[in-house]
């Protein structure tokens, strides 16, 4: 069996320099940007990007090319529905706070 060399840089150097929102219904879906970092928010993990002014922005990593594979309710809805149950509970939820 032959041996596999040593890995001996920091894994950090195998990850995306850039990634693109994928997310169809995402206005800047499409677009590319830098990869600042990855972190959980609210128990959803998410990336940090830097679009070409400079702005930060964070996005769920499901919403990119970083997951490594299409969001799975994107996929089964196939364009059919725009939104999940969740989102739209948390949206009802969101509004009645606001207009109380």
């Amino acid at each position: 069996m032959k041996n596999q060399p040593r890995q001996i840089a920091p894994f950090v150097d195998q990850l995306k320099r850039r990634v693109t929102i994928t997310h169809p219904f995402h206005p800047r879906s499409g677009q590319k940007f830098e990869l600042l970092g990855y972190r959980r928010s609210f128990g959803i993990e998410c990336v940090d990007c830097q679009d070409r002014e400079g702005r930060l922005t964070t996005v769920p990593l499901a919403w990119t090319d970083a997951a490594g594979s299409d969001d799975p309710f994107v996929v089964t809805s196939a364009g059919r529905s725009y939104f999940r149950a969740e989102d739209l509970l948390q949206l009802a939820e969101l509004m009645r706070r606001l207009s109380s």
